[in-house]
């Protein structure tokens, strides 16, 4: 498998040019790049490629400017761990990324399950469920009166987040499994009629005056909204007040953005949201399937309102088959799908330890995550391109699953190679790691623009950011400055676009 063939067989299957492929510069042995079984070097290279090379030939289309974009695969997967390496004010803000509940446990039958616990709420669902206060210990004896099986049914029935434990091969045998067969990790669909969109000859960004609405959460979707930004997008993250922040992970994953809050439970907020829509270029929302429909911004009421919009959703298991409305998250599909399992017994095997292939071992970062958000990127950047050439409304859809699917496809690496080879992710120190200091950036956090806030300059200060791996030899990206928080500005959007 060539370094570049993965791009060049997703760039074609969604109709974009060959020719233009050959602005693309990838690692010529991504992998291993980082202590993993699996070609991760090859999965964030890919992924971040695509992103970059779709924003420049939007800009193509649009500007007439003609530039290559350069991907280094080990910056490419620190990239895919930026989380784990931000800091505000010198200071790492949290010691785990995970709350101290989550995590793997055994349960009855010698199977384990994964929680994700997060979220307050969630926490608290699964509290209830086992009927035991927050410890690990009593987590853990609870799981052991639980077959796995049961309690994932337990959990997705009370709408909670957790997994059992599988193989590759018992993966396979679900028919979640079976209804993903033949799905590709990103989807771009004509699903209107619309006039082309007009070119923007003068636009110096690949996508500037490009109007985003993110209504998403945790990593995938925002990370997808952050990377819009970086290459010239005016980018609103709308969260509802109803749900708890994140700020580990909002920090980093809402640079670039303006932020602002709106109930959609609330008619008000609803139509402040309508308002926006009319002049929005790209919809990304993470809602459930149909979640959106009944609140009157569904794909069908978006592509009414707003001819010519790029609508992207994103799942945690795709569109069909009976997981499909189910909440998931990044761990939770790695651990259900076999992933788990499968680094297991490569690393086991490495250690000529067979103890240790029975013990879960999760990927060295949240790939399924990142990945599905520069593919969302990919996603959308290849619909605004049609919207430029063929004219239209349409909708990307990217899924968890689907991604893992796609990644699983690549096969894995000799276990010797893999975990003798790859370089482990660097440790988080203060002061920042030489690799992690060497591809960082200084970005400002921003005083809210809400008139109705005031606060110190002492509370705001400065981060240290992983640069985006992407990069693009006319346009590199932005990073413009980090929110203060979640409800930061007015929704409307910047004038004069």
């Amino acid at each position: 498998m060539t370094a570049k063939l993965p791009a060049q067989t997703l760039w074609l299957e969604n109709g974009l040019p060959i020719t233009f492929l050959e602005n693309l510069h990838l690692s010529e042995d991504p992998d291993p790049a980082v202590d993993s079984s699996f070609r991760l070097g090859t999965v964030a290279q890919t992924c971040i490629g695509l992103s970059g090379l779709s924003a420049a030939y939007f800009h193509q289309l649009r500007a007439g400017k003609n530039q290559s974009v350069t991907v280094d695969a080990r910056h490419a997967i620190l990239e895919f761990k930026s989380e784990a390496y931000y800091t505000v004010n010198n200071k790492y803000t949290r010691v785990s990324l995970f709350d101290e509940l989550a995590g793997v446990y055994k349960t009855r039958d010698n199977g384990y399950v994964r929680i994700h616990t997060n979220f307050p709420h969630h926490k608290h669902g699964i509290l209830k469920i086992l009927g035991c206060d927050a410890t690990r210990s009593l987590v853990q004896e609870s799981l052991l009166k639980w077959d796995s099986q049961v309690f994932e049914d337990a959990a997705a029935a009370d709408k909670m987040c957790a997994t059992a434990y599988r193989t590759f091969e018992k993966w396979d045998q679900h028919p979640q499994a079976k209804a993903l067969i033949g799905t590709p990790p990103v989807e771009v669909i004509k699903v209107g009629d619309a006039p082309k969109r007009p070119l923007k000859e003068l636009a110096e960004r690949p996508l500037e005056g490009i109007r985003v609405l993110d209504l998403t959460r945790v990593l995938a979707g925002p990370v997808c909204g952050r990377t819009l930004s970086a290459h010239g997008a005016d980018v609103l993250f709308v969260t509802s007040p109803k749900l708890p922040a994140l700020p580990f992970l909002d920090k980093d994953t809402s640079r670039g953005k303006r932020a602002t809050q709106l109930d959609l439970t609330n008619e008000s907020d609803q139509e402040k949201l309508r308002r926006l829509v009319k002049d929005c270029d790209v919809f990304l929302q993470a809602y459930r399937p149909g979640g959106l429909r009944d609140k009157g911004f569904g794909i069908e009421e978006m592509c009414a309102e707003r001819p010519g919009v790029v609508y992207a959703s994103l799942t945690a298991y795709g569109w069909e088959g009976p997981w499909s409305e189910r909440r998931g998250f990044d761990s939770l599909v790695q651990n259900a799908s076999g992933f788990g399992s499968a680094e297991a017994r490569a690393f086991g095997e490495y250690k000529s330890d067979d103890s240790l292939c029975d013990i879960p071992k999760a990927l060295p970062c949240q790939c399924i995550d990142h990945a599905a958000g520069q593919l969302l990127v990919f996603g959308i950047n290849a619909a605004l391109c049609k919207t430029v050439t063929e004219g239209g409304s349409w909708e990307v859809r990217v899924s968890l699953a689907a991604v893992a699917q796609w990644i699983r496809s690549m096969g894995q690496l000799d276990p010797n190679f893999a975990f003798g080879q790859g370089p482990p992710m660097p440790h988080r120190n203060i002061p920042l790691a030489e690799e992690i200091a060497a591809i960082s950036e200084k970005v400002q956090i921003a005083k809210p623009s809400r008139p109705d806030r005031s606060i110190l300059e002492a509370e705001l200060g400065q981060m240290s950011v992983i640069r985006h791996a992407a990069y693009l030899s006319l346009t590199p990206v932005c990073y413009g400055s980090v929110p203060y928080d979640l409800d930061a500005d007015e929704p409307h959007w910047i004038q004069n676009q």
